[in-house]
């Protein structure tokens, strides 16, 4: 008898802890959506918008293997319209086209890409701008794509795919300009590379 009576005084102990716990969450959610509400509120509309929307493709695609699931079998070369979701400062966010280097187990590693002339301009050129950022590299208009692009080759990484929209065009990853991509991303790797 004493048993039974401890075990049941450990269930209530352990119910009212869940209890406990069920409220602390709930009044957690409820300061989150106020300070979300909060954010939008602040938000550009623009910027709104691009959150929305890439809150609305983590719910839809998150528990995805692959892009398969919408028909998408992506290759090296492709250039993509992915949604890379939030971001922190100085992070590639959002929806950006971006360059695949590389597929493997079902992730493709990308490097994200502009067609922000700004950035262009900026952008490290062994002729036109020597004194550039080589953290950019300027891949000029490619097939499929309407206006000049930039690759910001210190934001690449892996992705899992289903975070692809779709493709939009392709490089040639025999293409001399592929190389060079290539190269110049292994020195971003480089420790000793300043």
């Amino acid at each position: 008898m004493n048993n039974h009576n401890l075990y049941g005084t450990e269930y209530a102990e352990f119910s009212a802890e869940k209890a406990q716990d069920r409220k602390v969450l709930r009044e957690a959610i409820d300061d989150y959506i106020v300070n979300v509400r909060h954010q939008f509120s602040e938000m550009p509309a623009n910027v709104a918008r691009d959150t929305l929307l890439s809150e609305y493709n983590y719910q839809v695609r998150s528990q995805l293997k692959s892009c398969r699931k919408f028909g998408l079998t992506i290759s090296p070369g492709d250039c993509c319209y992915i949604d890379f979701g939030r971001a922190y400062l100085s992070e590639v966010a959002y929806q950006h086209f971006g360059l695949v280097i590389n597929v493997f187990n079902s992730k493709a590693f990308v490097i994200p890409m502009t067609s922000n002339s700004h950035a262009y301009e900026m952008a490290y050129d062994e002729k036109e701008n020597p004194d550039g950022l080589k953290h950019l590299m300027r891949l000029g208009r490619i097939e499929g794509l309407s206006r000049c692009s930039v690759l910001f080759l210190n934001d690449g990484k892996y992705i899992n795919t289903a975070r692809i929209i779709d493709v939009k065009a392709h490089l040639d990853t025999e293409s001399e300009l592929f190389r060079e991509i290539y190269q110049r991303f292994l020195k971003t790797l480089d420790y000793r590379n300043k």
